[in-house]
């Protein structure tokens, strides 16, 4: 297979079965480096079963991925991170019995594959700047200090983001970034997306479709499990199979 510099994540005809039920069929999509892309799609489309096959969390049934050209197909998931993909989930998933500097520092620590066990964590000066710069890149230095769970759900959210690019991914998948915000808590989540994508590749699953197609290069469209239509916010926005399934009249 050649291998197209540009594309960093390609999906040759995954197909996913549970059961007697097909949640994915041969789905095809090269996703280009350095851009923003969204995987959008009504309730039980299969957004979710494909974002797992995209950060390893699934095996496909049938089908190929493939990473920057390398056959990734089946590999344990914790290999992605190891490659240079990363994920924050639609669940906040951080320590909030830690500060906000401990939890990006335990991450990153995490990733080290060794350790010198003599030495006091505190003088790991390397951890250390490298959290205080996460803090900042995420918008939550001034929330250095404060315990995870006394954050607001949007600030945990960042953090876990934060987490993530811990691993210093050249690839970020975000599932649902979101969820659960009040309209202030999106409008800067979306900032923040904007902001990582300058140096990095995201590809996430969003459900609030105005906001994607204002900060989107690209967007996947599912519909029972199979992919309905792909191409810029403008040609999904005119796309009258996507307006007939999914967007309704309310979109002009």
């Amino acid at each position: 297979m050649s291998v197209d510099a540009e594309v960093i994540l390609r999906t040759e005809s995954v197909s996913k079965v549970f059961g007697g039920f097909t949640a994915l069929r041969d789905i095809s999509v090269d996703f280009r480096r350095g851009a923003i892309t969204s995987i959008i799609g009504p309730n039980g489309a299969g957004k979710s079963t494909y974002f797992n096959l995209l950060s390893g969390a699934f095996a496909p049934t049938s089908g190929r991925v493939f990473f920057e050209g390398r056959d990734v197909t089946g590999l344990p998931q914790h290999r992605f991170a190891h490659m240079g993909v990363a994920k924050s989930f639609q669940i906040t998933n951080v320590f909030p019995q830690l500060t906000t500097h401990e939890n990006i520092r335990v991450a990153a620590q995490a990733l080290q594959t060794c350790f010198d066990m003599w030495r006091p964590r505190a003088a790991r000066r390397d951890l250390i700047d490298a959290a205080d710069a996460l803090l900042h890149l995420v918008g939550l230095a001034d929330r250095r200090d404060r315990l995870a769970g006394t954050l607001a759900h949007g600030e945990q959210r960042a953090l876990e983001i934060g987490m993530a690019l811990a691993s210093r991914p050249r690839l970020l998948l975000l599932d649902e970034p979101t969820a659960g915000m009040s309209p202030e808590e999106t409008r800067s989540m979306m900032d923040l997306i904007v902001k990582l994508a300058s140096e990095r590749t995201v590809i996430l699953v969003e459900h609030k479709m105005k906001l994607v197609m204002g900060i989107s290069n690209r967007l996947l469209v599912l519909h029972h499990g199979e992919l309905l239509a792909e191409g810029t916010p403008d040609d999904i926005r005119h796309n009258e199979d996507v307006k007939r399934v999914y967007l309704g009249k309310r979109e002009h």
